[in-house]
């Protein structure tokens, strides 16, 4: 087993990949990394697509579309924090990024997958999980 906490585990070789990453989190939030939406297309795979904290999936396209129309928040402008940063190497130059978002009253779990193509990072899929209960590794009571 890795020792030490399973959801934020860091091999020690990765500690350079992680801290370029979280940088870059949460995606489209960090005007160092995008304001346009032509940075923003350039940040992501051509078959990107993402799942938000609703539970519904959304396409490169449609994504694009609604940044034409409305540019995201900054996440510092607007106060949010991320921890609990976890990595791992998922292929030569592709790895999954996890991590906690708090949105002030809004609490959720971040992934992202991420690859490294040509000497940029290029995102891959994304997904957020709202979070309902703060206890981990604990079964929920039967309903």
């Amino acid at each position: 087993m890795y020792g030490g906490d399973v959801f934020t585990h860091v091999d020690a070789d990765l500690l350079v990949v992680l801290e370029e990453l979280r940088k870059r989190e949460p995606i489209f939030h960090n005007p160092e990394f995008g304001t346009t939406t032509a940075d923003f297309d350039e940040a992501m795979a051509p078959h990107y697509w993402e799942v938000g904290a609703s539970g519904r999936r959304y396409s490169r396209e449609f994504i694009l579309r609604s940044f034409e129309e409305t540019l995201p928040v900054t996440a510092a402008a607007k106060g949010w924090q991320t921890r609990e940063f976890g990595l791992r190497r998922l292929g030569p130059d592709t790895y999954l990024l996890t991590y906690t978002l708090q949105q002030k009253e809004r609490l959720t779990r971040r992934c992202t997958i991420w690859q490294s193509t040509a000497g940029r990072w290029r995102i891959v899929y994304h997904q957020g999980t709202i979070v309902t209960a703060e206890e981990d590794d604990v079964v929920p009571p039967a309903e």
